[in-house]
């Protein structure tokens, strides 16, 4: 898109992320070296209609191209620890018999609010809070 504005940009991505897995936009040129966006989705089947609609609705675009991809996911499962009072929550992925532990980031958010501490040291006292449970 060579005319969009950024606020057209993120309204169209909160709008699609209703329906997508992913949302992103990218700048690039195109003919007679015009900057653009490049607005990529990623969704499955079953919502790609409303995604379309969306995007003729609101953004000046006149054709969508699209790529079928496959997608490989790991096995996950969620948890909750309780710290201070406070539910903190964790994804728990599987690989290879081994398992992963990420915190999820609004819970890195909260914990760094409350406690007054930058972000990355929100994601390394939940990591050992979780091993410590």
């Amino acid at each position: 898109m060579d005319d969009s504005t950024g606020e057209v940009l993120g309204f169209i991505v909160d709008e699609c992320m209703r329906y997508a897995l992913d949302v992103f936009y990218t700048p690039i040129y195109m003919k007679k070296n015009r900057p653009a966006y490049k607005l990529s989705i990623i969704c499955d089947l079953e919502n790609e209609k409303k995604i379309e609609d969306l995007i003729f609705k609101h953004t000046t675009s006149i054709g969508i191209r699209k790529i079928p991809i496959k997608r490989d996911i790991l096995d996950r499962k969620k948890d909750t620890i309780i710290y201070k009072g406070n539910r903190y929550q964790y994804k728990i992925v599987s690989h290879n018999g081994k398992d992963y532990v990420y915190p999820e980031f609004e819970s890195a958010r909260e914990l760094a609010l409350n406690e007054d501490i930058g972000i990355k040291s929100a994601f390394d006292l939940l990591k050992i809070l979780y091993n410590k449970s």
